[in-house]
């Protein structure tokens, strides 16, 4: 009888892989969770050997890969395939995949289709949706079919317009007390971790000290269990406009349009390629190919 390897369900980690119920213990212990997004194999190996705990394959691959101008036409099908490069790339830190718009608003079944899909085509060990009030039901569906969530709140990228646009959120007494109600909710809802991005630094301090299961800070301060960081934008890839609450690590946009420049500038100039970039071929072998050549064209 043949013995086949496993293939880890959803909630088994694979060897290596950072469990995830090890993140409320980092919590526990006051250990800081850094996570990234990721949309192709490269970027993931490369978070992987700097140590990120969790890797996002974000909806913002609609902006800083695909060239719109939101999050909201990035497709699942779209995601998928950059999902499934990611997990090729990643071995410890564990992957969530961005639901995109669409994929999880509609009802409680299509979401749980969608999500299945992740899971089950790219290999994601969790997936994010954004908001609350209606949302709260889609994650218990995921939860209870075996699929963890990552939770989102404050500013939501794909209802944005909704928000008043890419601004704060929970600045007012009313609405910080329903972030906090949110944050809550969404964890009594099963998610594993909830992201806050753009919240006033004491209001997501107060919502973290309330939660059980940590949260993740983009724009909301220091005392969030993580930070997560879009990678273009801390790298200098993208080229629109970063958010304030973007720390820019390197400027590889400038380093990569130099070298491309070069290079250009070398083909044009005849400098490249050199000899040491071409292959031989022995001598004995070139003069039987010319002479065959010269016989061929000969014949014609």
């Amino acid at each position: 009888m043949t013995t086949r390897p496993r293939t880890p369900g959803p909630n088994v980690p694979a060897p290596g892989k950072l469990p995830l119920t090890e993140l409320v213990e980092m919590k526990r212990r006051g250990e800081r969770i850094a996570m990234i997004t990721a949309y192709d194999a490269p970027s993931a190996r490369l978070g992987d050997a700097a140590g990120a705990d969790l890797i996002l394959v974000g909806d913002s691959a609609a902006m800083v890969m695909l060239g719109h101008d939101s999050t909201v036409p990035a497709t699942v099908d779209e995601l998928l395939v950059l999902t499934r490069a990611v997990t090729r790339g990643a071995k410890r830190p564990l992957v969530i995949a961005d639901m995109p718009f669409g994929s999880f608003q509609i009802s409680d079944e299509s979401a749980l289709e969608n999500a299945i899909r992740f899971v089950k085509e790219a290999g994601a060990e969790a997936v994010k949706v954004e908001g609350a009030g209606p949302t709260l039901s889609r994650v218990q569906a995921l939860v209870g079919a075996g699929i963890p969530v990552m939770g989102h709140i404050g500013l939501t990228p794909q209802s944005a317009t909704m928000l008043g646009g890419f601004k704060a959120q929970g600045r007012t007494a009313e609405k910080a007390l329903r972030l906090y109600e949110d944050a809550l909710a969404l964890e009594r809802a099963g998610c594993f971790a909830v992201v806050l991005e753009a919240v006033p630094a004491p209001v997501a301090e107060r919502i973290t000290e309330a939660l059980t299961v940590p949260t993740i800070g983009i724009g909301a301060g220091a005392a969030t269990d993580g930070q997560v960081l879009v990678y273009h934008d801390l790298l200098g890839l993208y080229e629109g406009r970063a958010p304030r609450f973007v720390k820019r690590y390197a400027d590889l946009a400038a380093e990569i349009r130099g070298a491309l420049e070069r290079y250009a500038a070398d083909v044009r100039e005849h400098r490249f390629p050199e000899e040491q970039h071409t292959y031989s071929i022995p001598e004995e072998e070139l003069s039987e190919f010319e002479a065959d050549l010269t016989a061929e064209q000969a014949q014609r």
